[in-house]
């Protein structure tokens, strides 16, 4: 096998069956929201002047600890994936609700919230990266031995 097909190939023994390809996307978007959205979400919290707005803070809050958090995603990329399901959740649930409607009426673009969901649209990328199958065995699925008899020990 090339190094190309194992790149694409599930690797049982190192990463649970997960392709090699995934692992090396989720650092990807892991490091890339590390460089890019940390220092923005940090540096709005650290020079903003005056009281804040609570909601407008908040998101602020989140977006300064989440990306953070993306350092030890980088470090082991399976045990950190429910920062994944937390950034496709809010941020299709953000294009759900506030950009699809805009760019239905025609005046999304052009806008700051036009320029929110532009750096949104990689949406899809980031749900290519996961690996759902895994993701579905580890986090949602019921445990397949969960109820069966265990020895008792005396």
């Amino acid at each position: 096998m090339t190094a190309l097909a194992r790149f694409f190939a599930s690797d049982s023994q190192r990463h649970d069956g997960v392709r090699p390809v995934q692992i090396w996307g989720l650092r990807l978007f892991f490091f890339l929201m590390l460089v890019f959205v940390t220092p923005f979400a940090w540096r709005v919290l650290l020079t903003h002047e005056g009281p804040w707005d609570p909601l407008r803070a908040i998101a602020f809050a989140v977006w300064a600890t989440y990306p953070a958090l993306a350092f030890f995603g980088l470090l082991n990329p399976l045990r950190w994936l429910p920062l994944m399901f937390f950034t496709i959740g809010y941020k299709a649930v953000w294009l759900a609700f506030v950009a699809y409607p805009l760019w239905q009426a025609g005046t999304l673009w052009g806008t700051p919230t036009g320029e929110i969901a532009s750096s949104f649209l990689a949406l899809p990328l980031l749900a290519a990266v996961v690996p759902w199958g895994y993701a579905w065995r580890t986090y949602f699925a019921w445990p397949r031995r969960g109820f069966q008899s265990r020895p008792v020990s005396a």
